[in-house]
C-alpha cells in the first residue's frame, strides 16, 4: 500500500548524490595566502620563486606551497601570523613593479573544481574584508558638465555660423563672447530653443565684456540636482563594474544619502590594493598634435607656444598637443580589449550619438593630420591635519598613450593602440567601460576586518547552528521514536542541501544568513511534527497503521503548503527590498524553505515507505504509547 514508485526514489538519491557532492568542498579550509602580480606592462622574470623562498628562509617564516602561473604568485601559509610577517620580506626581495595582496586560497580539490562544486563565498562578517564609505566629488562632478557644455556650445555656435569671440569656462559659469549685442541676441535666441525648448538646462544672462558683450552661462537647479544624482548612480554603477570584472566575490556598493557610497568587499585583506582599484578615475582625452613647433625646444625652454600644452609621451619624448580637446572621456559608452591588424593590444572605443557627431566633425576636419591620445588619471587622498581638520588632496596624472595619423573621418567607433600589454588594455576598458567614475570619490572611513574576526564569527555561528541541531535531534528522536530519527536523517539532508544550493549559486553566507539557517533548522521539523501528529489522531481514531500514515501525509499536506508558502512570501519580499544583510538572511530562509518541504515530505515518505511499506504491522513506533 505505502510504496513509492521507482523514479521517485532515483530522484531523491540523485538529489542527496549532488547535495552531498556540492556541499563537499565546504569541508576544505582555505589558506591564508600572499597573491603577487605584475604591474602594467611588466612581466615575471623567472627569478621570484628563488628571491621569495630565500627572504621567507632568512626571515624563518615557514611556507605551506607556492603556486605559480603565468598571470599571479600564490605563497600559501599555515596560518595568519605567517602571512603577516610574510608581507615585508616578500616586498623588500622582489622591489618594484610587483603588487602584492593579502588573501585566502581555496584548497578545493581538483576533481571537485573539475565539476565546478566550489566553496560558497563568505561575506566581509564571516571572511574578513575592508569597508569603505565613499564620498562623491560633486564639485567636479559639476565642473566636468561645465566643461562639457564649452565645447558643445562652441560646436553649436559654429555649426549655426553665430559668431562668438569665444567660451570661457570660469568657475561654476560659461563667458560666452560676442563682438556685438545683435551677434549676442542671435545666438541668444538660438541657444534658448536648444538647451531649453522641452526642459530647462541652462541659465543665461547678458553681461558686458570689456571687447564687447557677452553671455554668462550657468546650470539650472535641476541641471545640477540631475549632474549629481546621475554622478552618483554612474559612480556605483562604475566601481560595481570595476569589482566584479577584477574578481572580488559578492561585493555591497550602495548608495548611503545624497552624495556617499558605501562599499564592502568581502576576503579583500588588503585596503591599499582595494583603494587602487575603486579610487581610479581614468578617461580620455583627443587632441591635435602641433607638428609645426618643436617640442624639445618647449621643454628646454619653458615656453609653450600659445594655444598649444606640452605633454610627455610614454618613452618620455615631449609632444605638443593644442589646447582645445577634440573629444573627451564623458561620450564614451564602451570599451573593449582586443587586437589591431598588427596583433598589437588595442581599445575599442565606442561613443554616444552626441559624441559620434563632435568627433566625427573634428576629425573629418583634420584629415591626414595627427592626433594624440592623453590618458588622464585623479586620485583624491585624505590627510589630517595636526589641528583635527581633513584636507583633500587631488593629484593628477596626463600621458600620452597613442599618437596617429587621422586616415578617414571617424565617428561611433574607432581603435586606439599604443598599449604594451593585453593585461594593460584589459585594464583600460575596464576602467573606460560604463563611462569612467563621473567624479572622483574619495575615503571618509575605512575599516577592515582581519580573518581572525571573522574566524570567531564562523565559529560562534557553526556553534549555533550545532547546539540548535542537536537539540532537535534529541527531542525528536526521544518523542516520536523510530519515526524521530526518520525526520533526523531528513533535517541532516536539509542542513546539506542548503549548503549546497548556496554553493552552486556561489551565494554569499554572512552570520544573517547562518541565522536564517538556525531558523530553518528549527522549523524544518514542523513538518514532520504535522505529519506525525495527523498520523497519530488517525490511530487514535481505530484505523489500520497502513491507512494512518498515508491519511496523515496526505492531510497534513495543505497545513504544510500553506504554512511554508506564507513564510516563503515572506522571505522574498525581504530580498525584494532589504539590503546586503538582510538579503542574505531572506536567500538561506527561502533555500531552507524550498529543502525542508522537499525532505520532510518526499524524503520522509520514502523512508517510511521502505520500513513498513507493504507490511501487516499492528503498531507504529512513533511514540505516546502507539
Amino acid at each position: 500500500m505505502n510504496r513509492y514508485p521507482l523514479w521517485k526514489y532515483l530522484l531523491i538519491i540523485a538529489v542527496t548524490v549532488i547535495g552531498l557532492l556540492y556541499a563537499l568542498p565546504n569541508l576544505y579550509p582555505s589558506d591564508p595566502s600572499l597573491q603577487i602580480t605584475m604591474e602594467d606592462r611588466y612581466k615575471f622574470n623567472g627569478k621570484e620563486l628563488e628571491n621569495i623562498q630565500t627572504a621567507l628562509t632568512a626571515a624563518k617564516i615557514a611556507v605551506k606551497r607556492v603556486d605559480s602561473d603565468k598571470e599571479k604568485l600564490m605563497v600559501r601559509f599555515a596560518n595568519t601570523d605567517d602571512q603577516f610577517a610574510s608581507v615585508d620580506p616578500i616586498k623588500a626581495a622582489l622591489g618594484k613593479h610587483y603588487i602584492t595582496a593579502l588573501t585566502l586560497a581555496p584548497t578545493t580539490p581538483s576533481w571537485l573544481k573539475s565539476l565546478n562544486a566550489l566553496p560558497m563565498y563568505l561575506g566581509l562578517d564571516l571572511r574578513g574584508g575592508v569597508h569603505f564609505l565613499m564620498e562623491v566629488d560633486m564639485k567636479t562632478a559639476i565642473d566636468k558638465s561645465m566643461e562639457r557644455y564649452r565645447i558643445e556650445l562652441g560646436s553649436f555656435l559654429r555649426d549655426k555660423d553665430l559668431r562668438y569671440l569665444g567660451v570661457i569656462h570660469d568657475g561654476d559659469s560659461l563667458t560666452v563672447k560676442f563682438k556685438d549685442e545683435a551677434l549676442r541676441a542671435n545666438a541668444l535666441e538660438a541657444l534658448k530653443r536648444e538647451y531649453n525648448l522641452t526642459s530647462s538646462l541652462l541659465n543665461f544672462q547678458e553681461i558686458p565684456n570689456k571687447k564687447g558683450v557677452a553671455l554668462k552661462v550657468t546650470l539650472t537647479e535641476v541641471n545640477i540636482n540631475n549632474t549629481k544624482r546621475f554622478a552618483l548612480q554612474q559612480n556605483i554603477t562604475t566601481l560595481r563594474n570595476r569589482v566584479n570584472e577584477l574578481g572580488v566575490s559578492e561585493p555591497i556598493i550602495q548608495q548611503q544619502g545624497l552624495e556617499r557610497i558605501v562599499v564592502e568587499l568581502p576576503g579583500v585583506q588588503d585596503p591599499a590594493e582595494a583603494k587602487k582599484i575603486l579610487g581610479a578615475t581614468a578617461t580620455l582625452e583627443f587632441r591635435m598634435v602641433d607638428e609645426e613647433n618643436d617640442p624639445y625646444l618647449a621643454q628646454s625652454s619653458r615656453r609653450t607656444p600659445v594655444g598649444d600644452k606640452l605633454f610627455l609621451e610614454r618613452n618620455g619624448n615631449p609632444i605638443l598637443l593644442k589646447r582645445k580637446v577634440m573629444l573627451t572621456g564623458d561620450y564614451i559608452t564602451g570599451a573593449d580589449p582586443g587586437f589591431d591588424e598588427n596583433q598589437r593590444p588595442s581599445v575599442t572605443i565606442t561613443l554616444d550619438g552626441k559624441g559620434a557627431n563632435i568627433f566625427g566633425r573634428e576629425t573629418g576636419k583634420n584629415v591626414k593630420k595627427l592626433m594624440g591620445v592623453v590618458f588622464i588619471e585623479h586620485k583624491t587622498e585624505l590627510k589630517k591635519l595636526p589641528d583635527g581638520t581633513i584636507s583633500k588632496k587631488t593629484t593628477k596624472t596626463q600621458e600620452v598613450i597613442n599618437v596617429a595619423r587621422i586616415q578617414e573621418r571617424l565617428s561611433k567607433r574607432f581603435q586606439i593602440t599604443g598599449l604594451d600589454s593585453t593585461k594593460e588594455s584589459n585594464g583600460l576598458a575596464i576602467l573606460l567601460r560604463a563611462g569612467a567614475l563621473a567624479a572622483p570619490v574619495y575615503i571618509v572611513e575605512e575599516r577592515t576586518i582581519g580573518p581572525s574576526l571573522g574566524a570567531d564569527n564562523i565559529a560562534d555561528g557553526r556553534n549555533a547552528v550545532i547546539i540548535g541541531f542537536v537539540f532537535v535531534l534529541i527531542f525528536m528522536a526521544f518523542y516520536y521514536r523510530v519515526f524521530g530519527l526518520v525526520a533526523n536523517l531528513a533535517l541532516t539532508l536539509n542542513l546539506v542541501l542548503i549548503i549546497a544550493v548556496l554553493s552552486m549559486l556561489q551565494a554569499t553566507l554572512t552570520l544573517p544568513g547562518i541565522a536564517g539557517i538556525v531558523l530553518t533548522v528549527g522549523m524544518a521539523v514542523d513538518a514532520n511534527v504535522l505529519i506525525y501528529e495527523r498520523i497519530k489522531e488517525e490511530l487514535r481514531n481505530g484505523v489500520t497503521p497502513q491507512i494512518a500514515i498515508q491519511s496523515g501525509y496526505e492531510k497534513a499536506f495543505s497545513t504544510i503548503a500553506d504554512a511554508n508558502i506564507t513564510t516563503l512570501i515572506a522571505a522574498i519580499v525581504l530580498y525584494g527590498m532589504g539590503t546586503g544583510p538582510i538579503k542574505g538572511f531572506a536567500i538561506t530562509l527561502a533555500i531552507g524553505i524550498v529543502s525542508s518541504m522537499f525532505t520532510a515530505i518526499m524524503g520522509t515518505r520514502a523512508v517510511i515507505n521502505l520500513i513498513y511499506g507493504n507490511r501487516r504491522i499492528k503498531r507504529l513506533q512513533i511514540g505516546g504509547g502507539l
